[in-house]
């Protein structure tokens, strides 16, 4: 029984290590066109509430900040409502 335990307890112990690094997590929202990373001491702050990058410019004026286009937006949300006739369009050939 001693033998199992010396033998498991390093697999064990890796894998607690392994389970309790932390993942990273995505900078960018989906949602917003525009995102602002803010520099400062310590690291670094990404904002990405922004729909143009005029009003995001206007935020970051006299800050050690930059605008950038935000590489994982989504675009609009889809209408998938039904047309308001209720019928659906004839494809054309």
């Amino acid at each position: 029984m001693r033998d199992l335990i010396l033998v498991l307890f390093p697999a064990l112990l890796a894998l607690a290590v392994i389970a309790s690094t932390p993942a990273n997590a995505q900078k960018y929202d989906s949602t917003s066109p525009v995102c602002k990373t803010n520099y400062r001491w310590g690291g670094e702050d990404t904002d990405c509430g922004y729909t143009s990058l005029e009003q995001c410019r206007a935020s970051a004026s006299g800050l050690a900040a930059i605008c950038i286009n935000n590489p994982y937006y989504a675009g609009p949300p889809i209408d998938r409502r039904p047309s308001q006739s209720g019928k659906r369009p004839r494809p054309a050939y």
